[in-house]
């Protein structure tokens, strides 16, 4: 195998040497390795190094970057997996020359899961997890971390694809990175609570072509209870810009308010917050003693979301705009008009023009229109 050596954070390591001149690189190599989710396994040695988990499992290793960069740079117990020969070889390669104590494993994941314990489960496959979460929430003890890349398909674009992997309908809207990250968790949550378990979202995000939920666990029949009840609906107008949600297992039919028409469910997904502030200060905290590329891009990420309403979708004030035919403008200013008119209002961490408000609708488009 010809390898090319690599460094993220601390870690230096052997990947498959790539053709750049491919749309794709990383496909272009026997292992998969993608660059372009620095930003993703930043952010879990960031949280990691937060939490302190007492072991880590790296489900779907491929090149085994996570495993190796959590080991080498956080310092807790890991197990690396994959089903791939020419991986399993490439990942001890790289744990014998990084001197680590990282157990690696060859075999299928969901076997893996199924028959040992982990503190903390990292699915972070090549695709949907959706085959794998509930493997993974039998393993999980304490932790568990989910990242999907079939956005077309959690986002309504590929709207079968989503129904089956997911059991949801999702709908293609202008707040299609909320839909997506919020049908992922609603999916997980729902394998999740079959076991009499909670979950507490610590620091989940949409960011570019993926989607990533770090949840912790409880136990009880109480709190997966409460998550219970976190499941609901967004209730969209098929003709207008409006919106509400529903929680429950069923959407009840609604008329929109504004127009008339009937309000279409998108759902089930999950209705409440998506990240724990108290998690996210301490990440804050961490930070400056953490090597990563991409940590002037996670620090400007987690004061967003610090700061970002739990609502299940936003307005995007430049479609606004261009209904009332107005040229809006900056989203700064429209959100100190929300603030100063007494309603809550905020920027969404994955869109430069989304904006989270309890605004009425008419109120946003009086505000956008200058009125």
């Amino acid at each position: 195998m010809d390898v090319v050596e690599v460094t993220e954070g601390k870690t230096r390591f052997f990947v498959p040497r790539q053709d750049p001149h491919l749309q794709f690189p990383p496909g272009s190599g026997p292992v998969f390795y993608n660059s372009r989710m620095e930003l993703n396994r930043d952010s879990t040695v960031l949280l990691l190094s937060a939490l302190r988990p007492e072991s880590y499992l790296d489900a779907m290793g491929a090149s085994g970057v996570r495993g190796l960069r959590v080991a080498h740079e956080v310092g807790i117990p890991v197990t690396i997996n994959d089903w791939n020969t020419k991986a399993v070889d490439l990942i001890r390669q790289n744990v014998e020359a990084l001197d680590l104590a990282a157990e690696v494993t060859h075999g299928d994941a969901n076997v893996l899961m199924s028959g040992r314990k982990f503190d903390a489960v990292d699915l972070d496959p090549f695709g949907t997890p959706a085959p794998f979460v509930d493997s993974a929430a039998r393993s999980a003890g304490n932790y568990l971390f989910v990242t999907a890349t079939d956005t077309a398909p959690l986002c309504g674009a590929h709207l079968k694809a989503g129904m089956r992997r997911y059991f949801s309908r999702p709908k293609n809207t202008e707040y299609h990175a909320e839909v997506g990250l919020r049908t992922l968790m609603g999916f997980v949550v729902r394998e999740v609570i079959k076991y009499d378990r909670g979950v507490e979202p610590l620091f989940c995000y949409a960011h570019e072509h993926f989607h990533r939920l770090h949840l912790r666990l409880r136990y009880g029949a109480a709190v997966a209870d409460r998550a219970l009840a976190r499941l609901g609906y967004v209730m969209q107008c098929g003709d207008c810009l409006y919106r509400t949600e529903q929680t429950g297992m069923l959407p009840d039919p609604e008329k929109c308010p504004l127009c008339g028409a009937d309000l279409v469910p998108v759902g089930p997904l999950w209705t409440g917050r998506i990240n724990d502030d108290r998690t996210l200060s301490a990440m804050q905290m961490v930070l400056p003693s953490v090597t990563a590329g991409t940590g002037p891009r996670i620090a400007r990420l987690l004061a967003t979301c610090r700061q970002e309403l739990d609502t299940s979708s936003h307005y995007d004030y430049h479609v606004i705009a261009k209904h009332l035919r107005v040229s809006p403008g900056g989203i700064g200013t429209v959100i100190e008009r929300l603030s100063a008119l007494g309603y809550r209002a905020s920027r969404a961490h994955y869109s430069g023009t989304a904006i989270k408000t309890d605004a009425p609708l008419r109120v946003l488009e009086k505000v956008v229109s200058g009125g």
